[in-house]
């Protein structure tokens, strides 16, 4: 038995929710979201509540029903608040700036990095060390942190690189005389 599965979905006020076969439609103030949900769950909305149930007792429906209950509370949190990943940028020199629908990273490289912004999420620049993914899909926007984090990532021996803003880097003692 899922305990996720078990919770239904509530929708808040603003938000609705359709099905239409195995896809589910999330409209909200920021976006429009759906998730087609394969043929071992039933989704149904009723009285702003989306519950899911699995379609059997095998063991890939009960696999699914847990995954698909969260694919859509992921839907219904994108559409109303969205999600974030704030980066931090450590190193002398190493720093970032928005230009247009390019993200400029000097981390230390023979050249600079241009980043191309993808369609769906913004990133603002508040501090040149400072770095803010914003969007409504949380997996895109956790794409696109991991590979802002890829150009360099902090180091063990004087943390220099590019972090997540509660990430803890574990350090490591310098080689000695």
């Amino acid at each position: 038995m899922s305990r996720i599965g078990k919770r239904p979905v509530d929708l808040p006020s603003g938000v609705t929710a359709t099905v239409s076969g195995q896809t589910v439609e999330v409209k909200g103030p920021k976006a429009t979201r759906s998730f087609k949900a394969t043929d071992d769950v039933t989704i149904s909305v009723e009285d702003n509540v989306i519950t899911v149930a699995p379609r059997g007792k095998s063991k890939r429906a009960r696999q699914q029903w847990g995954m698909s209950r969260t694919m859509v509370a992921n839907l219904v949190a994108g559409v109303t608040d969205g999600f974030k990943k704030e980066l931090e940028i450590q190193g002398v020199g190493y720093r970032a700036q928005l230009q247009g629908n390019t993200l400029k990273l000097n981390l230390g490289l023979s050249h600079d990095v241009n980043f191309e912004v993808p369609e769906g999420v913004k990133i603002t620049v508040p501090k040149p060390t400072e770095i803010i993914v914003e969007g409504t899909d949380e997996q895109l926007v956790g794409q696109v942190a991991a590979e802002i984090r890829d150009w360099r990532k902090p180091e063990p021996y004087k943390g220099k690189g590019i972090r997540y803003k509660d990430e803890y880097i574990f350090r490591k003692e310098g080689k000695k005389k």
